[in-house]
């Protein structure tokens, strides 16, 4: 009786913050870029995702940090477990997370915690006429504690609260957030989904007396483990809440004359369709090899980041990703690249260990 009161609570509980929080997601944006604060914590959050074009949702295996993004991966293979990851971002950028998930079989839970932080090094002051006056001081700080439960066998409903400060010089904001996040595992068809809500909420405090919106997201995602290959591929959509994302460039409005005197062809309706409709897609895959899967390979590709951060006229390598990781004794060590400009890419580490194993 216990166990089905709490099941019930669990669920209207879930129910009440979506009805609270959906409202306050923004709907009408058609850039996504630039437009939110808070925007770090769409970033990825580990070496893994990092490899893996960005986005995964729709994973259920050890990783605890599979949780932050969809709470509904939390199950009782991640007890135990902790997780450091660390991002070497563009321009002395750095960005990590650290995180943490334990199993209550008492209560039927499997919890995690976690912070994620982002530096963005040391910036000059100076004055209107260019004299330097000091340094100031930027970075964001997010605190995460989740939850999760199944529901049946194969469905489990999880939940993210997170607590968010930013200061910005003199400037200060904080922000309350959640997640609601759905995993749908049939180990028998090595088949999953997930469905999240991320980041919905509202500022607390703003910088200057105006608040703004939060990086709100939608996500669907599916993943299947092939038979008789060790290889999973997934496939996510994102932005479900927006359909248009596309940028519209003001310099590129109008005609453009080639070299050759020749006018730029105007794209036609159905291929931006069909542009916009790949942007909202992130494809990926991971090789699982060797013993226990001890290593593994992983490759990404996200079509919003490659429209996005290319450059015209100029072949790039931006939106796709890759990685590896490798198990040592009891440690998990992850290494993720992802190619984001011409100018470069992003460079992410991860380490994990069952902290049971020492006791």
């Amino acid at each position: 009786m216990n166990t089905l009161l709490r099941k019930i609570a669990f669920q209207n509980t879930a129910k009440c913050l979506l009805l609270l929080l959906l409202p306050t997601a923004p709907l009408a944006a058609q850039v996504v870029g630039g437009q939110h604060v808070f925007s770090f914590l769409s970033l990825p959050a580990s070496a893994r995702v990092t490899g893996m074009g960005g986005a995964q949702i729709a994973v259920r295996d050890d990783d605890p940090v599979f949780a932050l993004s969809n709470p509904g991966a939390l199950n009782p293979a991640m007890s135990g477990r902790m997780t450091f990851n660390h991002n070497f971002f563009l321009g002395d950028i750095n960005h990590g997370y650290v995180s943490y998930a334990q199993h209550l079989p008492k209560w039927g839970f499997t919890m995690h915690g976690g912070i994620q932080y982002m530096g963005y090094g040391e910036m000059k002051r100076a004055d209107e006429f260019g004299d330097v006056q000091g340094t100031v001081k930027a970075g964001e700080t997010a605190f995460t504690l989740g939850a999760a439960r199944p529901l049946s066998d194969k469905l489990s409903l999880g939940l993210n609260a997170r607590m968010a400060f930013s200061r910005l010089d003199t400037y200060k904001s904080s922000a309350l957030l959640a997640d609601v996040g759905l995993m749908y595992a049939d180990s028998a068809s090595r088949f999953t989904a997930g469905l999240v809500i991320r980041n919905a909420g509202t500022q607390l405090s703003s910088y200057a007396d105006i608040k703004e919106t939060l990086p709100f997201d939608i996500q669907l995602g599916v993943s299947k483990r092939l038979k008789h290959l060790p290889f999973r591929f997934s496939v996510i959509a994102h932005h479900l809440h927006q359909w248009d994302i596309r940028y519209k460039d003001p310099n590129l409005q109008g005609d453009e004359v080639l070299l050759f005197g020749d006018e730029q062809p105007q794209e036609s309706k159905a291929t931006a369709a069909i542009d916009n409709f790949f942007r909202h897609l992130i494809f990926n895959g991971e090789f699982l090899l060797g013993k226990n899967e001890g290593f593994r390979i992983r490759l990404g590709y996200n079509h919003l980041l490659k429209r996005e951060l290319s450059v015209s006229n100029y072949r790039s390598l931006a939106g796709f990703s890759g990685g590896l990781g490798v198990k040592i004794s009891r440690f998990r060590i992850d290494f993720g690249y992802g190619a984001y400009h011409l100018a470069g890419g992003v460079a992410h580490l991860g380490i994990g260990t069952n902290l049971r194993e020492f006791f």
